[in-house]
């Protein structure tokens, strides 16, 4: 007896239940906190046959902290218990779960079922679970006594700093005892008061305790208008320095100095002075200090930017790769951003002497490159190379001639041919790709087979006509020297269609011709019929085919094949032809029922005494009997046989007697239940055990091999379809 999925178990949701590991709880968990000491936690799940198939396994799943189950988290999974109605799941919280809002739910995999959502439970893994720390920006730092003082109109940053990725939690931050609505894991202060913070588990968080914080005690002071000196400069160049000064010094006043929002110091007693040194990678930036003492408020003075002198640019203008040609000097430039530019070109790593300007006119081949510094002050000293070019005088040039997209033999209508890539080769061999300096001044000459193409004179050539296919080469030449390309094959395929018909698209068998022909003419003409790409050797202009299968025509132009279009001829199908009932049909007598059938071309109806009703798609039927269809698609035909029967009256018996006289010995129920395979007959046993599972019920139960323990004995049943519970109800089975 196989399992129903189309009516399945019933999954309940997880319940919360008490510890079961030994000495077994008495009290159901509400909310979930755990922690490294204790992880152990336990569900109850009840399920209601039938039965689940044996490769079962119920799977425990947790969703997220909003109760969305779009990612499950797989708790726990059991394939055991596939015969236990009541039992219970074991867990461990994973270590990220932090939230009010969890819920839980059981799936099974055979059949593939999910389960009902539990109610929302606040489930935490509490792995930060000590007294927390804080300190201003979260620098480790805990002010003497714990108290800070700010400036009117001043702000400072709280943060904890003994919290490992501190960002990860959510916080309860309390100034003066009162719970303030910020969450994060910092807090910007600039109110008096004693702030403390702690992690926020919710429900699992520990009053007064747990991750509760130190106090930092601020205060309001009176500003003392800290500033920087303005130094003699801020635009600096290598070597040079600049010394930065607070305006307030000798009061004994703790310093802390910054650059861009960074402490480049630690916090130092009369450190009131920092010198930047731009010598050190990285120096530009904003610098800002801090002073904070005894009877003085924290306060932070406002920015002094100290700037690059030395930072310029320098961009090559000429290609990377040049071809020095005889009597024809090239140029090379360069560009650049620098204020008071001081140039000095190079040739193979040497000073070239007197080459002091932005352009440099050059004859010999080498390496070049351009030094720009410049004049005057310390930033003199910053020297930056422009990239490098190179120079060839070659021995030889290469043309490369490609396919201008992508190309293959007999599959493009229409190519373009150019010159891909010129190289120039140096009497050492080493090869240049000088395809951007020289691709507009050499003179170019196509050539097909061997014989020049008159007007085909630029570095690309377009094809577009069958007459054109041959082998392709160009001609190149520039003051002395002339090269030609590697060949290109080019092999076009005519512009046409080629279209087949056919009579048929379904094929009866050898009984019945279908016909393929094409408008095109073939006299003359070599071609191939092809079935399922397998050469047919069939040189008729009209091809009579009787088997089904992928049929194409296919023609030689020019050597090249031309594909037709393909007609797929399918296998005579009888489930083609569809109804809109059952083969067996039941109505109640004294009235109709119409069938109608769909798939066909043609449709002709008979009686059992074959005497034709219908030759429509539908035809009524009154009377009990037997019934054919002829339904044509094309020149195909199909059968199909009806059987009609009146409904039957009679009610589901609810008792039988199985003493083997033959009557009343097995559980026969009306025909509009009975024999039907959408219909499905599911038998329970008074412990609500499955015994029978049947679509299309034959009136069959109990086999003659069953055997009943007692002498009246209560079985249940239920008898549905695809939407709904048709019957139910109890059979009592006497012997």
């Amino acid at each position: 007896m196989g399992t129903s999925q189309t009516y399945s178990q019933t999954l309940n949701a997880p319940t919360a239940a008490p510890n079961q590991t030994p000495p077994i709880g008495s009290t159901p968990w509400s909310s979930a906190c755990a922690s490294s000491t204790f992880n152990d936690y336990w569900v109850n799940f009840k399920w209601t046959p039938p039965v689940v198939n044996s490769g079962n396994e119920f799977i425990l799943e947790l969703s997220d902290a909003s109760g969305d189950f779009s990612n499950p988290i797989e708790l726990a999974k059991d394939g055991t218990k596939n015969t236990s109605f009541d039992f219970f799941f074991q867990f461990t919280l994973p270590t990220d779960t932090r939230g009010e809002g969890y819920k839980m739910r059981v799936r099974s995999t055979d059949p593939a079922i999910i389960g009902a959502e539990s109610e929302a439970f606040a489930m935490y893994y509490k792995d930060f679970d000590s007294p927390s720390l804080i300190s201003e920006d979260g620098n480790g730092t805990i002010p003497p006594g714990g108290a800070i003082q700010i400036c009117d109109g001043a702000s400072i940053v709280l943060a904890p700093h003994n919290i490992p990725a501190a960002n990860t939690y959510q916080y309860n931050w309390y100034r003066s005892g009162t719970l303030l609505a910020e969450k994060s894991f910092e807090l910007t202060v600039n109110q008096v008061g004693m702030y403390q913070v702690e992690v926020d588990y919710g429900t699992c968080s520990i009053s007064g305790g747990g991750t509760l914080s130190n106090i930092i005690d601020v205060t309001l002071g009176s500003s003392l208008g800290l500033a920087i000196n303005p130094p003699s400069k801020t635009d600096l160049c290598s070597g040079e320095t600049a010394s930065l000064q607070a305006n307030i010094t000798g009061q004994g006043l703790t310093y802390t100095w910054f650059k861009d929002g960074a402490a480049i110091t630690s916090p130092t007693v009369d450190a009131d002075t920092y010198i930047v040194d731009a010598s050190v990678a990285g120096f530009e930036g904003d610098y800002t200090v801090e002073i904070s003492g005894p009877d003085t408020c924290l306060e932070l003075s406002s920015a002094i930017t100290i700037t690059n002198a030395g930072i310029f640019t320098v961009t090559r203008s000429n290609p990377e790769n040049m071809v020095l040609l005889p009597s024809q000097p090239l140029n090379l430039s360069v560009t650049t951003t620098a204020g008071t530019p001081v140039y000095q070109w190079y040739r193979n790593g040497s000073a070239i002497s007197g080459a002091n300007a932005a352009s440099l006119e050059v004859s010999q081949e080498g390496t070049y490159y351009a030094e720009v510094s410049q004049s005057g002050g310390a930033c003199a000293s910053t020297a930056i190379n422009s990239e490098t070019t190179t120079v060839v005088s070659p021995a030889s040039f290469v043309l490369v001639a490609d396919y201008a997209s992508t190309y293959a033999a007999c599959e493009n209508p229409s190519i373009v041919l150019e010159v891909e890539t010129i190289n120039a080769v140096a009497t050492d061999g080493t090869v240049t790709d000088v395809t951007s300096d020289l691709i507009s001044s050499f003179t170019y000459q196509w050539k097909k087979d061997g014989v020049a193409i008159p007007g085909a004179t630029s570095s690309n050539i377009s094809l577009t006509d069958i007459t054109e296919n041959g082998n392709y080469e160009v001609d190149g030449e520039i003051t002395t020297y002339t090269a030609t390309s590697n060949p290109l094959p080019v092999q076009l395929i005519v512009n046409e269609t080629l279209t087949i018909t056919s009579t048929g698209v379904v094929s009866c068998g050898p009984s019945e011709i279908i016909t393929m022909t094409t408008t095109t003419d073939l006299t003359g003409q070599s071609f191939d019929w092809f079935r399922n790409g397998t050469n047919l050797n069939n040189g008729d202009a009209v091809l009579n085919i009787t088997e089904p299968g992928t049929y194409q025509l296919v023609l030689d132009r020019n050597g090249c094949p031309l594909r037709s279009n393909e007609i797929i001829v399918s296998p005579l199908d009888p489930a083609l032809i569809s109804l809109d009932s059952d083969t067996d049909v039941i109505f109640p007598e004294g009235t109709t029922r119409t069938v109608t059938a769909s798939g066909g071309t043609a449709y002709q109806w008979f009686d059992a005494n074959n005497v034709a009703i219908s030759n429509s798609s539908s035809v009524t039927l009154t009377e009990e009997g037997e019934y054919t269809l002829l339904a044509n698609i094309d020149n195909c035909q199909i059968t199909r046989q009806l059987t009609v029967t009146y409904q039957d009256t009679f009610r589901v018996p609810n008792v039988i007697t199985v003493n083997g006289d033959g009557i009343n010995d097995q559980w026969v129920i009306p025909n509009t239940y009975s024999n039907d395979p959408e219909v499905n007959v599911i038998i329970y046993n008074g412990n609500g055990e499955e015994v029978f599972n049947e679509f299309d019920y034959q009136n069959n139960w109990p086999a003659s091999s069953v055997t009943f323990q007692k002498q009246n004995m209560v079985f249940y049943y239920t008898i549905r379809n695809a939407n709904e519970t048709l019957k139910q109800g109890t059979i009592t089975v006497i012997r």
